[in-house]
C-alpha cells in the first residue's frame, strides 16, 4: 500500500475524516456537518476539504450510520417473509415480554407486516430430519403473490434451518430465478443459530435494510469514481472490522453500530500501542454517547444486541452501551417538574442555541459554554453569532425559573443531570457484568467527551482519562486501522457429556475455511490473517449464556468444561459441579490484518519549549459553582515534558478538554494526554 488511506464516519450531527500516508505520516483531518438527506454529499464534502487527490488513495474505509438510522427510523424496504407453515407470526410474538413493563399498553409493530408474511408446507425438526418436503408449487406461488404485492425485498426464514439448511437452500435457489432484483435473504447465511425468533429478526432486519444499504453504497462508490477513486470502498461493521462493498449489502445487518464499533477499534489501537491494558471508551458526540469496554487490547464483542424493544440482532457486534446524551442533547423541565436532559437532540439542524442556526432549546453544549468551558468566538461551524446574554436569559426562562435558578446554577445543573446520565451508562458495561471501574483508566473521545471525562471519571472512581491525539475524529481513525473481519457462528446446543468433539472440530474448521475465502474475495492487501475462537455454553436448564474463549479447531472436551468452569466462578464465585454443561454455539472470527501506521503521527510537531509558551489566555471557568481564572491551552503546542496541575482548559481544533481542579496531566510518547484524577 502506496497511497493516501482515508477513514470517514458519519455521525449524527458531524462526518468526520482523517486522510493518511502511511510512508511519510503526514494526516489531514476535518469535520463538516452531516447532510442527512444523503451522507454521501457529507462525505465526498469531507474528501474536498482536505484537497485528497483520490486518484493517489490506496484505501477508503467508512463508518455508516445509514443502517441504523433507517431502522430507528422506519425508513426501509417493503419485505416479505416466506416461512414455515404455522409460524408467519413468529415475529410478532417474540418472547412474551412486553414494550412497557408497566401499565396495559403498548405497542409493537414488526419490520414485516401480517399481509406479506407467507407460510408454505416444509419442516424439519430439531435434529435436522426431514419431516414435511417442500412444497415447491406453493413457494413459487407465494413467491409472484409478495412480486404482486409490490415487495422489494425477500426473507426466508424456515424453523431449524440452522441444524438442516436444505430447504432454505432450496427455496434461496427457486426465489432467485423469480425475485426481480438481488435482495433475497436466507436466514441462515445470516445466522446460522437456534432460537426462531432472533434468527428470524436478524434476517428480517437483514431484508429490510438491504435494499437501502445498496442503494448509498453504489451512490457514493459512484461519486467517489468519478473523481479518481479506483478501488473497492471499504465498510465498517459493528464488529469493528471491515469488509468491501462489493459484498456488505449481502449481509447488510453487520453494518448496524458501525459508528460507534469504529471509536471502540481505534481506542483498542491507540491503547494497544502503549500498553494500556484496560480502557473503558466514552465516546460522547452530538447526538449521543457510546460506552465500550477493552481489555488486553480487544474490544468485548456480543452477539445479543437489541437495538430497540423486539428488535434482536443476533451477530457479533463490539458491545457498545449507547444513550442519548450528546452535545445537541435538549434540557428541559419535564411534566413532574423534574430536571431532564435529552433523549431528544438538537441535532445538526438546527443545533445548539450557539450554533446560531435558529436554535431555542438549551443543550449541554449551550451550558458547556455559559460556564466557560467553550470559547464563543472559536465554536465549529456556526452561521449566526448568538450572545451569551441570548443563551444565559433562555437557561434562565426555560429551567431557572422552575428551581430558583440563575443562568450559571442551571447550567451547572444540566452538566450534573447529564454526568449522572453518562455515569449510569458506564456502569452498564462494568459494574454490572462483574467489572470494577476503578481498575480501569477511561478513554475519553467524540467532539464533546473530553468536556465531560475528568468529571466522569471522578464520580466513578476511575483512576486516570486518556484523551487521544484527536479526540474529535476518533471514530474516522477507527475506520483507518480497523482490520477486515468475517464472524462465523454455528449452533451445536449438546451437553458436553454427548458431545461429538470431531464434529466440533469440523465445524470450525469449515468456519475457518469460509472466513479465508471471504477474506479473499474482498481483495484487499492484507500482512496476516488471525483466528479468535469462542463459545456460548450454558448449565443444562439455564437459559442464560456465557461467552468462553477456546483454543481452536483442536479443543477437547476438557477443556471447553475447564473454561467453562473458570469463566463461571470469575463471573458468579459459584461452583456446580453436579449440574452438566453444554456447548450452545460456536464462534470463529476470522480477521485479516492490514497494513498498519504510526499513531505518533497524530500528535503533530510543533511543540512549544515550555508550558507558558502553549497558553493561550486565562479565562474564569466555574468548577462547583465556583469561578476559578484557568489557564487556556493550545493542545498542539504543549510540551514533550508536560506535568501540571489542573484546573485547565486544552483546546484544539476537534475539541476542548477540562482538566478538573487537582488533576494531573502528563503527555505520552504518542500525544496521549494522561489525566491522573
Amino acid at each position: 500500500m502506496n497511497g493516501r488511506v482515508i477513514g470517514v464516519d458519519v455521525g449524527g450531527t458531524f462526518t468526520d475524516l482523517i486522510s493518511v500516508d502511511p510512508n511519510t505520516g503526514s494526516i489531514e483531518v476535518t469535520k463538516v456537518p452531516t447532510t442527512l438527506d444523503n451522507q454521501a454529499f457529507g462525505v465526498i464534502a469531507a474528501i474536498k476539504n482536505v484537497g485528497t487527490d483520490l486518484t493517489k488513495v490506496d484505501a477508503i474505509n467508512h463508518g455508516t450510520t445509514t443502517t441504523t438510522n433507517a431502522l430507528l427510523e422506519r425508513k426501509i424496504a417493503k419485505t416479505g417473509l416466506i416461512t414455515t407453515k404455522g409460524f408467519r407470526d413468529v415475529l410478532e410474538l417474540g418472547r412474551r415480554t412486553r414494550p412497557k413493563p408497566y401499565g396495559l399498553k403498548g405497542q409493537f409493530k414488526p419490520l414485516i407486516s401480517r399481509d406479506v408474511r407467507m407460510e408454505v408446507s416444509e419442516r424439519i425438526d430439531a435434529d435436522g430430519g426431514v419431516v414435511i418436503p417442500l412444497d415447491e408449487v406453493e413457494l413459487r406461488s407465494k413467491i409472484q403473490d409478495l412480486i404482486d404485492a409490490g415487495v422489494e425485498s425477500l426473507v426466508i426464514h424456515f424453523l431449524h434451518s440452522y441444524k438442516n439448511s436444505d430447504h432454505e437452500k432450496r427455496a434461496a435457489t427457486i426465489a432467485k430465478e423469480m425475485w426481480p432484483n438481488a435482495f433475497v435473504t436466507a436466514g441462515h447465511e445470516i445466522l446460522s443459530e437456534y432460537r426462531e425468533y432472533e434468527r428470524g429478526t436478524t434476517a428480517a432486519i437483514n431484508g429490510a435494510i438491504r435494499p437501502v444499504l445498496d442503494k448509498y453504497i453504489n451512490r457514493l462508490q459512484g461519486e467517489l469514481a468519478a473523481e479518481g477513486f479506483a478501488h473497492d470502498l471499504l465498510v465498517m461493521q459493528g464488529n469493528g472490522g471491515s469488509v468491501s462493498a462489493r459484498a456488505v449489502a449481502h449481509s447488510a445487518v453487520s453494518t448496524v453500530m458501525s459508528g460507534p464499533a469504529s471509536g471502540v477499534m481505534a481506542a483498542a489501537a491507540t491503547c494497544r500501542a502503549v500498553g494500556i491494558d484496560k480502557v473503558i471508551t466514552y465516546d460522547m458526540g452530538g447526538t449521543s454517547s457510546d460506552v465500550g469496554l477493552v481489555e488486553g487490547g480487544v474490544p468485548q464483542v456480543t452477539s445479543e444486541l437489541d437495538l430497540e424493544y423486539g428488535m434482536p440482532i443476533h451477530v457479533p457486534m463490539v458491545d457498545v452501551h449507547t444513550i442519548g446524551a450528546g452535545g445537541g442533547s435538549i434540557a428541559f423541565v419535564n411534566d413532574a417538574g423534574m430536571l431532564q436532559v435529552g433523549p431528544e437532540s438538537a441535532g445538526a439542524l438546527p443545533g445548539p442555541i450557539c450554533y446560531g442556526r435558529d436554535g431555542k432549546k438549551p443543550t449541554i453544549t449551550d451550558a458547556n459554554l455559559i460556564l466557560g468551558r467553550l470559547d464563543p468566538k472559536a465554536l465549529f461551524s456556526v452561521d449566526n453569532p448568538v450572545s451569551l446574554d441570548q443563551i444565559r436569559s433562555i437557561f434562565e426562562t426555560d429551567i431557572g425559573v422552575h428551581f430558583g435558578m440563575n443562568a450559571e446554577q442551571a447550567a451547572s445543573a444540566v452538566l450534573q443531570v447529564a454526568n449522572n446520565k453518562m455515569a449510569g451508562a458506564i456502569r452498564m458495561v462494568s459494574l454490572s457484568r462483574g467489572h470494577d471501574p476503578r481498575d480501569f483508566s477511561l478513554f475519553a473521545f467524540g467532539g464533546a467527551g473530553p468536556l465531560h471525562g475528568t468529571s466522569l471519571a471522578s464520580e466513578l472512581s476511575i483512576p486516570s482519562v486518556v484523551f487521544p491525539a484527536k479526540p474529535g475524529i476518533t471514530n474516522a481513525l477507527g475506520c483507518v486501522v480497523s482490520d477486515l473481519r468475517h464472524d462465523f457462528v454455528n449452533t451445536v446446543n449438546t451437553p458436553l457429556a454427548s458431545l461429538d468433539i470431531t464434529a466440533v472440530h469440523e465445524i470450525i474448521n469449515r468456519q475457518i475455511s469460509d472466513g479465508k475465502q471471504m477474506i479473499e474475495n474482498d481483495n484487499v492487501p492484507i500482512e496476516e490473517m488471525e483466528f479468535l475462537y469462542s463459545a456460548d455454553m450454558q448449565f443444562q436448564g439455564q437459559s442464560h449464556m456465557l461467552d468462553v474463549e477456546i483454543s481452536g479447531p483442536n479443543v477437547t472436551v476438557e477443556e471447553l468444561q475447564m473454561r467453562f468452569d473458570e469463566v463461571y466462578w470469575a463471573r458468579f464465585a459459584v461452583e456446580l459441579p453436579e449440574i452438566k454443561a453444554v456447548l450452545v454455539n460456536l464462534h470463529t472470527a476470522v480477521i485479516g490484518r492490514r497494513k498498519s501506521f504510526p499513531l505518533s503521527v497524530l500528535a503533530g510537531s510543533d511543540q512549544a519549549e515550555n508550558l507558558e509558551d502553549a497558553m493561550r489566555c486565562m479565562r474564569p471557568v466555574m468548577f462547583d459553582g465556583e469561578w476559578i481564572d484557568t489557564p487556556v491551552y493550545t493542545r498542539g503546542k504543549l510540551p514533550l515534558d508536560l506535568n501540571t496541575i489542573g484546573p485547565a482548559i486544552i483546546e484544539q481544533p476537534d475539541t476542548t478538554i477540562v482538566v478538573e481542579p487537582g488533576n494531573t496531566v502528563t503527555l505520552d510518547e504518542i500525544g496521549n494526554l494522561i489525566v491522573e484524577v
